[in-house]
């Protein structure tokens, strides 16, 4: 592997979290100003953004999922944003009320996997998520001598997690114009 870029960064949006955080506002991100944002803060020689996402399956919805796809493709394309993207697990549930469908779509085997594959191409890892169960990945990044910090609102952040790194940011409470639309809630 190549040796580590003297400050360069690795962020690594976990989008179901971010999502909660987006929720909480009222308002989308506005991913480009996002970028801009993290090259402001942490004034990094080079800045690899990966974003990580579950989308439903095809016909599982009364609505068209173009729209997501053409986002995922603006991320890659138009940001230079790694996506890594799957589709929803449908987990048939069987109760006493009836038959259901539960969804599943996490990430975390996927962020970890790339935040230790690419460990030794930079020297500061910035994590979109609130899940203690990142703490050891955190921990074991910033006892390898990578400076770790954490993303998320304070609805959505684990106590554990919210410590564990080098620091912690409200993403609610940014200064900076990193937000983009008005968030509006999809007629049912």
């Amino acid at each position: 592997m190549a040796r580590a870029i003297h400050d360069s960064i690795a962020v690594f949006i976990d989008a179901a979290n971010v999502w909660e955080a987006q929720k909480a506002k009222g308002r989308v991100f506005d991913y480009q100003k996002l970028q801009k944002y993290l090259q402001n803060r942490f004034k990094p020689k080079l800045v690899r953004i990966f974003f990580y996402t579950a989308y439903p399956a095809k016909g599982t919805r009364t609505y068209s999922l173009e729209g997501k796809h053409k986002f995922y493709t603006y991320l890659k394309k138009g940001l230079g944003f790694i996506v890594r993207k799957k589709e929803l697990k449908r987990i048939a549930i069987h109760g006493e009320n009836g038959d259901s469908f539960e969804e599943k779509g996490n990430m975390d085997v996927e962020i970890t996997i790339d935040a230790m594959h690419h460990r030794d191409s930079y020297s500061t890892a910035v994590f979109f998520t609130g899940d203690s169960d990142f703490l050891a990945l955190v921990r074991y990044l910033r006892n390898g001598g990578k400076k770790t910090y954490v993303f998320s609102s304070k609805n959505n952040i684990s106590r554990e997690l919210k410590t564990g790194g080098d620091g912690y940011t409200d993403i609610l409470t940014i200064e900076d114009d990193i937000w983009g639309r008005q968030l509006l809630h999809r007629q049912k």
